[in-house]
């Protein structure tokens, strides 16, 4: 079997958010960005640094994914949600609760769950 090929901005982050560290890069103007980010793209500022994401969001939209790609497709349905942590925005997908009751502006927390395939990924749950 063939090793994932690792995705070092993402799957650090993964990596930091499973083990409780999750953090963002934070340019010094302020602007907040996820790995991997070497200049913040608004303003062209180098020399970010780790500040530590927020330990519960909002969520500002959501839909429901009744027919997926391949890597998800054991996982239909689902809901897949855009929160904001403070100065990010994070796409998951929420779990622990049902389908219909997630509400823009819910508070949720973040973590790091697994599709049907395995495969790691950012979720959501009701804070």
């Amino acid at each position: 079997m063939t090793e994932p090929v690792r995705d070092n901005g993402y799957d650090d982050f993964l990596d930091a958010l499973a083990s409780g560290e999750p953090y963002y890069l934070e340019s010094p103007s302020g602007n907040g960005w996820l790995p991997p980010r070497e200049i913040d793209p608004e303003t062209g500022e180098r020399g970010l640094t780790e500040a530590p994401l927020p330990e519960t969001g909002e969520i500002l939209t959501s839909t429901i994914t009744h027919v997926a790609g391949p890597a998800f497709a054991d996982d239909a349905p689902f809901v897949v949600a855009i929160a904001e942590f403070g100065p990010v925005r994070i796409t998951g997908q929420v779990r622990g609760i049902a389908h219909e009751d997630v509400e823009i502006g819910q508070a949720v927390t973040i973590d790091v769950g697994t599709n049907e395939s395995g495969e790691r990924l950012v979720i959501f749950e009701p804070a």
